[in-house]
């Protein structure tokens, strides 16, 4: 970034953030002046990732989103950098495995539900209590359209992020009126994460969609911006679907 926009004086928490939805978040967080913190696994991205963000406004802290300590040190530095955590967004997630929902081996879907579910709930309750319970904020989660309809052969992603859905509902009636809690539903993105969808036929792929194109995470960025900023005060407990009208083609005719 060549010119930082000046501090807003809030700050932010995104999680899974050295690339793809997660980078996309943080890069629109940081263009209106927040501070952020941004996670992630892999150490050298994290870190090429602060470098492109601006290493004046972010800070990086690798580790395992649903590992409890990685959770608690995250928000500890967030406060320690920041004096404050105003925002957190879920982003961290995985889909290891694709196929037939008969045939997924259990452990697989524990880790499934341990990354994409369990770790928000983790990450909410740290930054709740660490800020957000004594001076207000958002949350926003990170879902997907697979929790709102069956996705054939990512069944276990599709019922965690349903899963997720409902735990932002839960939260935003806990939290309110203190804090706001929504979600963000995407198709398809492009990303490394998502590329086993498109990968080879991305031409293909696009046109289902009545926008003509997949998403990018600049999509889902403004989205998350859009949800943890004053013009949506008076949402929360609300799932907004980014989708380029996929849903559009559930319809008879």
């Amino acid at each position: 970034m060549t010119e930082l926009p000046a501090l807003s004086g809030r700050a932010a928490v995104v999680t899974g953030a050295s690339r793809g939805i997660g980078y996309g978040v943080a890069e629109a967080l940081v263009a209106r002046g927040d501070r952020v913190a941004i996670t992630g696994r892999n150490e050298d991205a994290l870190k090429e990732a602060v470098e492109k963000l601006g290493a004046e406004r972010v800070i990086g802290i690798a580790g395992k989103a649903h590992d409890l300590e990685h959770q608690t040190e995250v928000v500890e530095r967030a406060m320690e950098a920041f004096g404050r955590v105003d925002y957190l967004v879920n982003n961290a997630g995985t889909n290891p495995v694709f196929g037939p929902i008969a045939d997924l081996d259990l452990n697989v879907a524990r880790k499934v539900f341990e990354t994409n579910v369990i770790s928000a709930l983790g990450f909410a309750q740290k930054t709740w209590h660490a800020w957000q319970k004594d001076n207000g904020g958002a949350i926003v989660n990170i879902a997907s359209v697979a929790g709102i309809a069956p996705s054939p052969f990512i069944a276990a992603y599709g019922v965690s992020k349903a899963a997720l859905i409902n735990l932002t509902q839960q939260l935003a009636h806990e939290f309110a009126p203190r804090v706001r809690v929504n979600a963000i539903a995407p198709a398809v993105v492009k990303t490394q994460f998502a590329k086993a969808l498109y990968e080879g036929r991305e031409a293909e792929a696009a046109a289902a969609y009545p926008l003509a194109r997949l998403g990018v995470p600049s999509d889902i960025g403004g989205a998350a911006a859009f949800l943890t900023s004053e013009q949506s005060a008076w949402v929360t407990g609300q799932t907004l679907v980014v989708d380029g009208g996929i849903f559009l083609n559930a319809g008879v005719g």
